[in-house]
């Protein structure tokens, strides 16, 4: 299993390691983004690194969570809890989400 925690370290530390930024937050909200672009034109096109795509947003986010100063496997974890508790309901032709810990009855 992969310690999320870890590899957010390494992340940093290869950013140090070359040189580049550690502190710009736009900066990397717009990496993220040409990653995310990347990955769907590699889907699209059927091309062979579509997977190295994808694990480039995991870093790129890895890192994004640790200048922001979250744990993504802690804020993983808890988005997985309220996840696992959503309930869906059509309510006058439109879907709304519950959580089934604060409610009784959505019918």
């Amino acid at each position: 299993m992969i310690d999320l925690n870890d590899v957010q370290k390494q992340v940093i530390d290869n950013k140090i390691k070359h040189g580049w930024s550690t502190t710009d937050v736009k900066g990397e909200f717009c990496y993220l983004y040409g990653e995310v672009a990347e990955a769907y034109d590699a889907w699209l096109k059927k091309k062979d690194d579509l997977g190295s795509e994808l694990a480039d947003i995991a870093i790129y986010l890895l890192g994004l969570s640790s200048f922001l100063g979250f744990s993504l496997e802690d804020e993983i974890q808890k988005k997985l809890e309220i996840n696992r508790h959503r309930v869906y309901k059509m309510i006058d032709g439109k879907e709304v989400k519950f959580d089934d810990r604060e409610i009784k009855d959505i019918n």
